[in-house]
C-alpha cells in the first residue's frame, strides 16, 4: 500500500474502538497467537477476530497461519504521517494503566505453566520469545 492508495479515514476508524486499541497494545513488540488475546481480554474469539481483521483490513497489523493457531503481528504503514500517528498512539497506550494491566496478563498467559505444557493442559500456540525471555 503506498502514501497514495492509503485508507486515511479507515485508519483513524481502526483506532477509534476500545478493543483494538487494546489489541494494538499487545500486539506493539511481539506476535500473538489469538488464544492470547481470548485469555487476555476476555472476550470471546469471534469479536477478537472481527476485531483483528479490521485492523488487517486498515493496513496495522498482518497474520500468518502456523497449523491450527492464526499469529497477528503490527504492521508499519506506508503512508509517513500514519506510521507517526501509530508509533504516538502505542506510545500512548504504554502510559495508561488498564493498558499495562492487559500487557501484564499477556506475560501471565503464555508464561504460566498451565501454558507451556503441564501435563493435561490445553497447548495453545507459543508466543513470541520476546514473552518469556525478554521479560525474565
Amino acid at each position: 500500500m503506498t502514501s497514495r492508495t492509503f485508507d486515511l479515514a479507515g485508519f483513524f476508524q481502526a483506532l477509534g474502538d476500545p478493543t483494538r486499541l487494546r489489541l494494538l497494545n499487545l500486539l506493539h513488540e511481539q506476535e500473538v497467537c489469538v488464544c492470547y488475546f481470548v485469555d487476555v481480554l476476555g472476550a470471546p474469539q469471534p469479536k477478537i477476530s472481527r476485531h483483528l481483521a479490521y485492523l488487517r483490513r486498515a493496513g496495522i497489523v498482518s497474520s500468518r497461519r502456523e497449523g491450527k493457531w492464526m499469529h497477528y503481528r503490527l504492521v508499519v504503514p506506508a503512508h509517513s504521517a500514519a506510521a507517526q500517528l501509530l508509533a504516538d498512539t502505542l506510545n500512548a497506550l504504554l502510559q495508561e494503566k488498564s493498558m499495562q494491566a492487559d500487557r501484564a496478563r499477556l506475560v501471565r498467559a503464555c508464561c504460566s505453566s498451565k501454558k507451556h505444557g503441564r501435563s493435561g493442559a490445553p497447548q495453545p500456540a507459543p508466543l513470541s520469545a520476546l514473552c518469556c525471555e525478554a521479560r525474565a
